[in-house]
């Protein structure tokens, strides 16, 4: 006989009392999971993009072979760097960005690579950069690389290949035949050098000229070549499998040339064509921003797209356009439905020689006004290319400058040295066969008062140090409460935590040859940061009459003058000495954006506004 065990049924009553109160809760419950749900829908469809890592923090920019020697042989190496980590997170540092490290034949290790897949020895192995790659990623730090794409060193195998014409190779290179006439080169046309005299140079081997837009160590790759496009490509892929986090792209607006061989227009068309030999001397149409050349950038981020898919490993992409205009610098940030790069580098105030307020309006306004909607900007104020802002501008202008970078809308990036202050090496024998004028700025780092400023244990270093570096070095500003480190810092770490600065608008009030006057703000947030920057001699400012509903005095949150910080201020009569600057902190609901008079002068980069009630941001303002 069987038996059968069976689960008792669970019994509901059909009384109303019972029935009633039980459809209710359940009718509640479905309500309010629906309510939640649509709550969260809302808020991720309102909510504004979060910043990306690349637009969170300042950048730094390392020249390696000048920043920390670690083998004792007179270079800065890898090695060095990760040794400075520690140092450069205290900074607040977001992004580590180290200039070209690859094997290279030229001494300056910055553009003639000999092999883009390896360390030149200067700088240590592969496997010194993969452990460096580690450390940054495990400080919470990024890393990018630069990646120099138009040319290589004339000791690549691919020209050794391409000059005895061998396969694919034969055309990786833009080759042309030229004649000789009475022992002398006439080259195809009368395309010149950056560095002056023809841009063609004659090889022995193949018989024919090759383009070099540079040196002429530095054949340009023809990137008319598909070959060549996906041999760039590939490496890109190698150094992303390496784990860097993105590159700068340099020289990119020389990677085409026109497929005629023109004679580019001179600028004095009365000059005699045979002394025309300095780039300056012509307009370069035909050798420069071809079309084509930004469908290959794009083509670069495409490949860099496949290795950002997972969270938080988004791959950056900037350009380096030197020399171009504002307008044509921003064109590679792409069009509207198709990506280039995260943002070309605006170096536009690192260039400036003599600085005013007006100067300093006109660059921070040309870039915003031409730059794409929602697109993110940047700011630098030096590199290694460019003189050092205290040998172009002077000692007073850094605190002030290193102000500007931190209050403008986007991402600071500064070169190494720069948050102390370092200038230009004056040596004339700096012992190298290149250019020394590019050489002024990349003396060694000056870390403390030891001997080679703590760069290098050696007895002679690649470069001489600044001979200031007793009083210029990280270690003496260390203990100064008033030092240009210690403003870096307080800068960088207001940067971090104030949502006025790394989303807000910003809102131009007022400039003149002295100063330049804006505001920084959010909606949401019922205060604002007023910026005030002294480029000029000492003046007296009236902040009174710029803004309406200023209270008679005001509080200074951060000041060039530490001893100035936290103190308060008549609104009417601002004193400012040269090279002077102020953030001010004003509770305010009467937002300058807001208001007609001032719509053209505020600009804004990613529109968010934030509810203290949620302490969430949302992007219906």
């Amino acid at each position: 006989m069987k038996t059968f065990w069976s689960r008792p049924r669970i019994q509901f009553s059909g009384q109303a009392r019972y029935r009633i109160p039980r459809e209710i809760l359940f009718w509640l419950t479905v309500a309010s999971v629906l309510v939640l749900i649509a709550a969260t829908i809302a808020i991720i469809a309102l909510s504004p993009k979060c910043l990306d890592w690349w637009q969170e923090g300042p950048m730094y920019q390392i020249y390696p072979r000048s920043f920390k020697d670690s083998n004792k042989d007179g270079n800065g190496d890898l090695k060095g760097i990760q040794d400075k980590l520690d140092y450069i997170t205290a900074l607040n540092i977001k992004t580590v960005w180290i200039t070209s490290f690859y094997k290279s034949s030229l001494k300056d290790f910055r553009y003639g690579v000999e092999d883009f897949r390896e360390v030149d020895p200067i700088f240590g192995t592969m496997e010194d950069f993969e452990n460096l790659v580690a450390a940054i990623h495990d400080k919470g730090l990024k890393l990018i690389i630069d990646f120099i794409p138009n040319h290589t060193s004339d000791k690549h195998i691919w020209f050794q290949l391409s000059r005895t014409r061998t396969g694919k190779y034969t055309d990786y290179y833009i080759w042309h035949d030229c004649t000789h006439e009475n022992g002398k080169t006439i080259p195809p046309n009368n395309w010149l050098s950056v560095y002056g005299n023809s841009s063609w140079h004659f090889d022995e081997v193949r018989n024919q000229c090759y383009l070099h837009q540079f040196m002429k160590e530095q054949p340009d790759l023809n990137f008319r070549n598909p070959d060549v496009q996906e041999e760039i490509k590939e490496i890109l892929r190698f150094w992303l499998t390496k784990g860097v986090d993105g590159f700068s792209l340099d020289a990119v607006k020389f990677l085409l040339e026109a497929k005629h061989l023109r004679d580019e227009i001179q600028v004095n068309k009365t000059q005699i064509p045979d002394t025309v030999t300095q780039y300056s001397e012509l307009y370069h149409d035909f050798t420069t921003t071809q079309v084509g050349m930004h469908d290959i950038v794009r083509s670069f981020r495409q490949t860099m797209d496949q290795y950002s898919t997972e969270p938080g490993r988004y791959r950056f992409m900037g350009t380096e356009a030197y020399a171009e205009s504002i307008d044509r610098t921003v064109m590679y940030y792409g069009l509207p439905f198709i990506q280039e790069a995260d943002f070309p580098f605006n170096n536009y105030l690192s260039m400036l020689d003599t600085v005013s307020g007006n100067s300093v309006y006109e660059v921070i306004t040309s870039w915003m006004e031409n730059m794409p909607e929602g697109k993110w900007p940047n700011w630098m104020i030096g590199g290694p290319d460019s003189s050092r802002l205290t040998s172009r501008l002077g000692n007073q202008y850094v605190n002030v400058m290193n102000m500007l970078l931190f209050t403008l809308p986007g991402t600071p990036i500064t070169y190494y040295g720069e948050e102390i202050g370092m200038g230009n090496i004056v040596a004339a024998n700096l012992n190298e066969s290149y250019d020394i004028n590019t050489l002024r700025s990349k003396s060694p780092m000056q870390w403390d008062n030891s001997s080679n400023a703590g760069f290098s244990e050696a007895s002679n270093t690649w470069l001489p140090t600044n001979s200031d570096y007793h009083t210029v070095n990280v270690d003496v500003q260390k203990t100064q409460p008033r030092s240009a480190l210690k403003l870096y810092q307080d800068l960088s770490l207001l940067h971090a935590n104030e949502l006025l600065l790394n989303r807000g608008w910003f809102c131009h009030l007022r400039n003149d040859s002295h100063y330049v006057v804006y505001t920084r703000e959010l909606d949401g947030i019922d205060r604002i940061f007023i910026v005030v920057l002294n480029f000029g001699e000492s003046t007296l400012l009236n902040l009174h009459n710029m803004i309406s509903g200023l209270p008679a005095k005001m509080r200074i949150r951060l000041s060039t003058n530490s001893a100035d910080k936290g103190s308060k201020v008549d609104t009417s009569g601002i004193f400012l000495d040269k090279g002077e600057g102020l953030i001010f902190e004003h509770n305010t609901k009467n937002l300058l954006h807001r208001q007609t008079a001032f719509r053209d002068r505020c600009f804004v980069s990613n529109r968010a506004c934030y509810s203290s009630v949620l302490n969430i941001l949302y992007t219906s303002c």
